[in-house]
């Protein structure tokens, strides 16, 4: 045999021998604890920056086999941003697919009906997972996102949302804005043709207050019902959820006849007639159907009775007689909501 082709031979054997190798070692199991760790990719990360991540904490001995399969396989052009886990017996090979796929570990938080815009990021906030972008309800790039509006409340569907290491605040708000975009958008396309709403907003404003008036499902269209009547006959709606809202902090709990008059609070509408300036609180899609195709009835009043219901009536009489026996006769067991839930 040649000597040339024995050399060419010798060479042939050593690159099959090294490509097992290193084939080996792609599939080898990274040096990973017993329980599960995870690392976060973050925006603008390199594949050199996340490999000397995974070095840097001894899950692996060497970068270069895997980098340079990456950039073969065109990996490093694909990575995905977020929080993977890595569970015993990972290897390398694996862990660079799972980059490619963005197969990222996700959380939810979830923004229950009626909760105010501010309670609602002090939610986003408490949840040390997400990124805090924005200080409060007012911040300036909650405002840009409802302009002209001058304020944000109400205009995020409350719902839960899943979202992955990296993501923020704004950007579960954001999402948030663009739903409730389109389900109010939804429901007004399909509106009592004689409501005396006038605009998306109004229903928005009026969705907000029957969220707040009761947490239980089949009395939504009867108490949207009855403020759509108020509206219709010129009646101030007189609802105190309107009243508490405006008083802001400076609710203590118990909402006296001082609170009533006051004729500073916009949102009075003990004292302003038709609806509040802005809505109070974060509708549900139930609440919004609600307001835009209200229950028929004559009902103008309606009273908490202290199991989580109300009770409606027609006339003022009727409801004195309510007030006096629900509200001033208090039970010790009177409950705002219903045992249960719904």
């Amino acid at each position: 045999m040649k000597p040339w082709l024995i050399g060419l031979i010798l060479v042939l054997s050593a690159l099959v021998m090294c490509l097992s190798l290193g084939k080996q070692a792609l599939h080898a199991p990274m040096n990973l604890p017993q329980v599960d760790a995870t690392i976060i990719v973050e925006q603008g990360d390199s594949l050199k920056q996340i490999l000397a991540k995974l070095k840097s904490r001894n899950f692996i001995e060497s970068s270069r086999l895997l980098e340079v399969w990456a950039r073969w396989q065109g990996i490093d052009r694909q990575i995905h941003t977020g929080e993977y886990q890595l569970i015993p017996g990972l290897s390398g090979f694996e862990f660079l697919e799972r980059l490619k796929q963005g197969d990222v570990v996700s959380y939810q938080v979830t923004l229950p009906e009626g909760i105010t815009l501010q309670e609602a990021l002090q939610r986003l906030h408490d949840d040390r997972r997400l990124v805090r972008e924005l200080q409060d309800s007012n911040d300036p790039l909650l405002l840009d996102l409802v302009l002209p509006l001058t304020s944000p409340e109400g205009w995020f569907l409350p719902e839960t949302y899943r979202f992955v290491a990296g993501d923020s605040d704004l950007d579960i708000l954001r999402r948030a804005h663009r739903l409730m975009q389109r389900a109010l958008m939804q429901v007004w396309a399909n509106r009592s043709p004689d409501t005396p709403l006038t605009a998306p907003y109004e229903a928005l404003i009026l969705a907000s207050i029957v969220e707040r008036e009761t947490s239980v499902s089949q009395e939504r269209a009867t108490i949207a019902g009855v403020f759509t009547r108020r509206l219709e006959a010129d009646m101030r709606l007189q609802t105190d959820p309107t009243v508490i809202y405006g008083l802001g902090s400076d609710f203590n709990g118990n909402l006296t006849r001082q609170h009533l008059r006051d004729v500073a609070n916009p949102w009075n509408t003990y004292r302003i007639k038709g609806l509040p300036p802005t809505p109070i609180a974060l509708p549900g899609v139930a609440a919004l159907e609600a307001a835009v195709r209200p229950a028929s009835g004559a009902a103008l009043y309606f009273v908490a009775r202290g199991d989580g219901y109300h009770v409606f009536s027609e006339t003022l009489e009727e409801h004195n007689a309510n007030v006096q026996r629900y509200q001033l006769s208090r039970k010790a067991d009177y409950r705002s909501t219903p045992n249960g839930g719904d």
